[in-house]
């Protein structure tokens, strides 16, 4: 009987050794999660490393494309038909400044900054915590202004008050979450000294001085920005035993980073590339989203470099002989809201990097649904290379359900499947994996991309 059955294992059992591997891994991991919160970040760290380690020495065997200085495809060409792709997102969510963000709060003399919020946030967390503004302004003149401001510790940090406890009855206890955490109250402040020599909006006038003072920025020049407020916290071992990483926007730069890892160790044999996109919090949509025609462009490349035409006939063969892993996270199992899940079906932190066949929700409806046949080869490359991978899916099925961008990879006939770690708290400020997964994350991928 224990034969026929398949157990759950943790990866921790793998013994001392194991251990060490994944804890280095993970403090190359931490180094890079400190260094891109945003996705301009993690494009800038690519390049960075790519030039680093001389990676397009070798010729045309090797290159890559930068697509708005938001999305990048690393390629090393190889033998046969088609190619090992791995895909992920690099945005994750957050709060935007809006085009004319600076106001003063008539009462108060407090000036402060409107907002948006980018994704799904529960907007309550983002309240009193620390946070830092990234980003990019563009002036006038054309000159451009690189942003990061509350990262280093000399830095002033920014908060969003929120309601004290003693007040809150009416307007928060008694309603629904989402009516009590209002949108248009996601506003830090920025301000309270007024300029004395203004006679209206004093503090605004003193703190659009300063601003001049340092970047040399109008109050114009914001309508041409790009800024985002993220969390101002370093990524930190979590529990006794150092076996979790706490870090903001592990959803999906977890992957992103163990792909681009594998990518850089593996010796491939067939044509392999990592493509990291922007915009899937929000339906990938846009220039920089999955469902922008960037994604022929290294294909393209690909095939002149080979010396094939690139028409649309030899595109399309192309792809349909590719593979894919769309690599993206999973909610683990939390142990608070057990609930929320079908718990033979869930997927759990520590137990390995999850496959997880479809996506959608209620009836898989916006669903990307991998073939038993992809499936089954993955396992025995996972199998074959000591991997330790599940399987899971988000939620009950009528309670939870999400989106990745495998269907708009899918929609140009290629296999794929979504494969990455499980990670608690995902979507909050503060995410929450295991040194284990990412670790086995890392020798997925990697095997994957040595695979036949």
């Amino acid at each position: 009987m224990d034969k026929l059955l398949w157990k759950r294992k943790s990866v921790w059992e793998k013994g001392d050794e194991y251990r060490k591997k994944a804890f280095s891994v993970a403090e190359e991991y931490k180094k890079f999660m400190d260094s891109c919160k945003t996705e301009r970040e993690v494009v800038e760290w690519i390049k960075r490393e790519i030039e680093r380690i001389g990676f397009l020495k070798d010729g045309s065997e090797k290159f890559y494309i930068v697509n708005r200085e938001k999305c990048i495809a690393v390629v090393k060409l190889g033998e046969g038909e088609g190619m090992k792709l791995i895909a992920a997102h690099i945005d994750s969510p957050r709060i935007d400044l809006k085009q004319r963000p600076l106001y003063e709060d008539k009462d108060t003399q407090l000036v402060l900054l409107h907002t948006h919020y980018y994704g799904g946030v529960k907007k309550y967390q983002w309240m009193n915590i620390p946070l830092a503004i990234h980003g990019k302004v563009v002036k006038k003149n054309g000159e451009i202004l690189n942003i990061n401001i509350g990262e280093d510790d000399d830095d002033p940090l920014f908060v969003i008050p929120d309601l004290l406890p003693h007040l809150a009855r009416k307007e928060q206890y008694e309603k629904k979450v989402d009516e009590a955490f209002s949108a248009e109250k996601l506003n830090p402040i920025v301000g309270s000294m007024p300029d004395l020599s203004e006679k209206e909006e004093k503090v605004k006038a003193s703190v659009l001085h300063l601003l001049y003072e340092k970047y040399g920025i109008s109050e114009e020049d914001l309508a041409s920005a790009e800024l985002e407020l993220v969390p101002a916290w370093k990524s930190r071992d979590t529990g006794i035993d150092r076996s979790f990483i706490a870090a903001y926007g592990q959803d999906d730069r977890i992957c992103a980073f163990t792909a681009f890892k594998a990518f850089m160790e593996s010796n491939n044999k067939k044509t392999c590339m990592v493509l990291l996109v922007d915009k899937e919090e929000i339906g990938s949509d846009g220039a920089t989203g999955m469902k922008s025609h960037f994604f022929l462009r290294p294909v393209i490349e690909i095939l002149k470099r080979k010396g094939e035409k690139a028409d649309m006939d030899n595109i399309i063969q192309f792809l349909e002989k590719s593979e894919c892993l769309s690599a993206d996270v999973n909610g683990a199992v939390n142990p608070l809201y057990k609930d929320v899940h079908e718990m033979d079906n869930a997927s759990y932190i520590n137990r390995g990097v999850v496959l997880t066949k479809y996506t959608g929700h209620k009836g898989k409806y916006e669903a990307s649904d991998a073939s038993a046949e992809f499936l089954g080869k993955l396992r025995s490359i996972f199998d074959q290379n000591d991997v330790l991978w599940q399987i899971g899916e988000l939620g009950k099925v009528d309670e939870g359900g999400g989106g990745t961008i495998a269907k708009y990879i899918a929609q140009w006939n290629v296999e794929v499947v979504d494969c990455g770690p499980a990670i608690l708290s995902m979507h909050s400020p503060y995410e929450i994996s295991s040194k284990g997964d990412l670790y086995e994350t890392f020798k997925a991928y990697k095997a994957f991309f040595e695979s036949e």
